[in-house]
């Protein structure tokens, strides 16, 4: 009788293992769907399609792109197009609408769709704004998406080419961006990561994709670059972050300091730096993209890492955005990154003049005479305009290499923004080839530009001194940015060149561009870019719309 309890009492324990392990695996099935629903409430995933729509029309019920009425019937069965018409009028350009819980699946993979405005579909080049007003639709309508998502902590963002791949990943990767390196990590703003939207079975632009990427990428080190506080960015951490960002891109860093500067008489470069205890030092980067007896592209980038105006002082609301005055230098560094990345086949000669215009007991003073390379003597008739002095021995010394062309970059004069406010950089140039070039270029990116005159009237204006070869000045009332071009242009002796004055288009409000946050701008970094890539094409003429 024991015997037997003792048998029946030895299996049920011999079974218990067995039951524990069937209850163990439905909890775990139960927590999993738990845990799976959990991460279904967060957005963790977005995706960002395109509709074309009549603006002027509040009802236009819209036509989505080729890849967004894809995902419409395949993966929601139609009830995305369904819920974005019963929302309201469709999204305008610049514009972007979230839709939640879109697939009918229990746990969709897209989290949130943003649809975005591209307005209508005949969109095109329109030769009274001079822009590709498409492209520019796509590039505002994604970044603002962009922006929407990362504000809801989305860890990752697909988009879909929108009809431009290589515009829609400038506007993502653009909009994105944000400097804040000296905040703390935890009040940072989240930047999720970007891909392109595919297919299985469908053609998608990678390459396209690939390029938008590389241009955003440098245009985000321009910003980088300009926003850095000038007490951590001098000539010196200048040259040291030019040297960890290029050498790894395959272009070559020379770093030359100011005994060598004083060897090649850059006496008005060097004039500017004296009241600083940082030492002004020049750079010359070197890309080689094609056989090394092909004539380089000469670029020239204005690097005043802080411009106080020197003894003629500026005013204060002027000095907080000082620390920008080194865009030009900015713009060159970003472009031969970029020009490496791509691998265009076509040399590059990147010339930067670093040095700080500060007030101290070395500091030049109005009045003074200084030379330059080719032995031209120049009259400082005010130090707030030193840009001009510390371009003028690096257009000289860029004709050592007998370039192409010379393309400078610089932020000139501050009247640059009462003409064209943020809309357009202004361009100066002896040829009318190159304005050409540069047109197209920033129609295709939308950061456009627009010629000045570089007449003899100006030129006459710098040489009217009387006691000097020129003056940093001139006489007469107005027409700074012409006159500063005017300068520049009497240390060009021959060849093409083209001056770029960013001076208005150094920082932004956060407002007229959707793809730029308030801050600093990092123009013309993607145009200077298209553009060197359009040297190397045959057909770069704009094509109308249909």
């Amino acid at each position: 009788m024991f015997g037997l309890a003792r048998r029946v009492v030895f299996r049920v324990t011999k079974q218990r293992p067995l039951c524990r392990q069937f209850a163990s695996q439905a909890i775990n099935q139960m927590l999993m769907l738990q845990q799976m629903d959990i991460c279904a409430d967060q957005p963790s995933r977005g995706l960002i399609i395109g509709v074309y729509a009549d603006e002027e029309d509040k009802n236009d019920a819209g036509i989505l792109t080729h890849a967004g009425w894809r995902y419409n019937v395949q993966k929601t069965n139609g009830r995305l197009i369904e819920v974005l018409r019963m929302s309201g009028p469709m999204p305008k350009r610049g514009e972007a609408r979230l839709l939640f819980a879109i697939e009918p699946d229990r746990v969709p993979y897209y989290s949130v769709v943003a649809v975005v405005g591209l307005g209508k579909e005949c969109l095109g080049y329109n030769p009274y704004e001079v822009l590709d007003e498409q492209k520019e639709a796509i590039r505002r309508s994604v970044a603002k998406a962009c922006q929407i998502l990362a504000e809801l902590d989305t860890d990752r963002i697909e988009v879909e080419n929108c009809g431009h791949a290589e515009s829609a990943a400038e506007g993502a990767a653009l909009g994105i961006w944000a400097y804040q390196e000296m905040r703390d990590p935890k009040t940072r703003i989240s930047v999720p990561s970007i891909d392109l939207y595919a297919v299985k079975d469908e053609v998608c632009d990678i390459e396209g994709w690939r390029i938008g990427l590389q241009k955003a990428a440098a245009q985000n080190l321009t910003r980088q670059l300009q926003e850095m506080p000038s007490n951590l960015l001098t000539p010196t951490a200048f040259a040291q972050n030019v040297v960890e960002v290029l050498c790894k891109s395959g272009v070559n860093v020379e770093v030359k300091v100011e005994g060598w500067a004083e060897s090649q008489s850059m006496h008005a470069f060097l004039a500017v730096g004296k009241a600083s205890c940082e030492p002004p030092i020049f750079l010359e980067l070197s890309y080689y993209g094609t056989c090394a007896e092909e004539r380089p592209i000469v670029l020239v980038g204005q690097g005043i890492t802080f411009d106080a105006g020197g003894l003629c002082l500026k005013k204060r609301k002027e000095l907080y955005h000082m620390r920008g005055d080194m865009t030009g230098a900015a713009v060159v560094v970003a472009t031969c990154r970029a020009v490496a990345g791509l691998r265009l086949p076509v040399n590059i000669r990147g010339l930067i003049p670093l040095c700080e215009n500060v007030v101290g007991c070395n500091s030049f003073r109005p009045g003074d005479m200084v030379k330059s390379m080719n032995g031209k003597t120049i009259e400082v008739e005010c130090t707030d305009h030193e840009d001009v002095l510390v371009l003028a021995d690096a257009l000289l010394y860029g004709q050592n290499f007998c370039p192409k062309c010379i393309i400078d970059i610089g932020t000139c004069s501050g009247y640059m923004r009462q003409s064209l406010d943020e809309a357009a950089c202004g361009v100066f140039t002896n040829s009318e080839i190159l304005w050409q070039q540069i047109k197209h270029a920033s129609m295709h990116t939308g950061d456009r530009v627009w010629r000045f005159p570089l007449w003899n009237f100006y030129s006459k204006a710098v040489r009217a001194g009387g006691r000097s070869d020129v003056q940093n000045y001139g006489i007469g009332r107005g027409g700074r940015p012409c006159k500063a071009a005017a300068f520049l242009r009497e240390f060009v002796p021959c060849g093409q060149w083209m001056h770029i004055d960013a001076t208005n288009v150094m920082t932004t409000n956060g407002i007229d561009f959707e793809y730029l946050r308030r801050g600093m701008a990092g123009r013309p970094t993607r145009t200077l870019i298209e553009f060197i890539a359009q040297t190397i094409c045959k057909d770069t003429a704009p094509k109308m719309g249909k």
